[in-house]
């Protein structure tokens, strides 16, 4: 009954404490909401959404901006002032998420010290909680790398046919502005969003020299930047551009089959890797169903608990090394 009574006591004041800030936080959200909706107003006619009978724009003008809202607030002060939070705010532009990294990591911050308070309010062990606390940042961290590598690896994968149709636009009598307009047109995302933009970066009065470069800078990928490069000298020395974006293409085609043969020479090493992750969590789940008491030792004796943390620890170095091994630059 003690026990009980301390824990109701303890969850009452996280409640006390928790309430207000999540409905200032709401009302917060709220006003800001409704200071931005003449902005959005203005932004919706520029986009043609408010015009009668007249079609929106394909592009989206949030596209165009050059770095994303900052949060408001001390904490919101103290990350943006991270260099973390510069990294962070080039994986979200790189994964095509309009969100400001530093107002992210003021709503993870929220989230992980109110799952926290409410883990430790339930007499829960306190390890527990910083886990669910720590994973309420790295897993969004984690997707976003995921969703960033992903549409990377697509773009690369479209750029020997951006090149070619670069070049035909060109060959074509198209200007270097008009043919990224026709990739931006023609072809899908994250290629025809991107050079989208650099067409419509340079149609508001920014240097198509300029425009490239913050391409180059975004997406900071290597065959990207072979792309600009090519393009700053010739627009300096002359020259026949066509070619050199065939040769570029072709280069960038032989380098693809080339990464496609080492994924499949480094699929053994990826799999074995996969088995012995998957290992230790297979045979932890066969002696919870042959024998829980024998098991349960991992979490609820000290000593157990402590081989528990050197076994992650242990698994994800080694999957780390795994990684390294296989990870073959190209």
């Amino acid at each position: 009954m003690i026990l009980l009574a301390l824990g109701g006591d303890t969850l009452m004041l996280v409640l006390l404490v928790a309430g207000p800030l999540m409905a200032f936080y709401g009302v917060y959200q709220l006003v800001a909401d409704l200071r931005s909706a003449p902005k959005k107003k203005v932004m919706g006619r520029l986009k043609g959404q408010m015009t009668s009978g007249g079609n929106a724009q394909k592009f989206n003008f949030e596209d165009l901006r050059k770095e994303a809202p900052k949060a408001v607030g001390t904490l919101g002060q103290m990350f943006s002032r991270m260099s973390f939070t510069e990294r962070l705010q080039t994986t979200l532009e790189q994964a095509n998420v309009s969100w400001s990294a530093s107002q992210l990591l003021v709503n993870l911050t929220l989230i992980a010290s109110i799952i926290l308070a409410g883990l430790v309010a339930l007499r829960l062990p306190i390890l527990a909680g910083l886990g669910a606390a720590v994973a309420v940042y790295i897993l969004p961290i984690l997707y976003l790398s995921y969703r960033r590598k992903k549409r990377l690896n697509k773009l690369v994968a479209q750029l020997p046919d951006v090149f070619e149709l670069l070049s035909q636009a060109l060959r074509a009598g198209h200007s270097l502005a008009s043919g990224m307009q026709v990739i931006g047109n023609e072809m899908p995302e994250p290629a025809g969003t991107e050079f989208a933009r650099v067409f419509h970066e340079q149609n508001l009065g920014l240097k198509i020299e300029d425009a490239l470069s913050n391409l180059a800078e975004r997406m900071d990928v290597l065959d990207v930047r072979f792309f600009v490069t090519a393009v700053l000298i010739q627009r300096q020395t002359g020259g026949d551009l066509a070619e050199v974006l065939d040769k570029i293409s072709g280069v960038i085609r032989d380098r693809i089959k080339l990464h496609g043969t080492v994924q499949a020479l480094t699929a053994e090493g990826r799999l074995s890797g996969y088995v012995l992750l998957a290992l230790p969590f297979l045979v932890l789940a066969a002696m919870l169903k042959i024998n829980y008491e024998y098991a349960e030792l991992l979490w609820v004796h000290p000593t157990g608990q402590m081989l528990s943390m050197y076994a992650i620890v242990s698994m994800i170095m080694g999957w780390v090394m795994i990684k390294k091994i296989i990870n073959i630059k190209i």
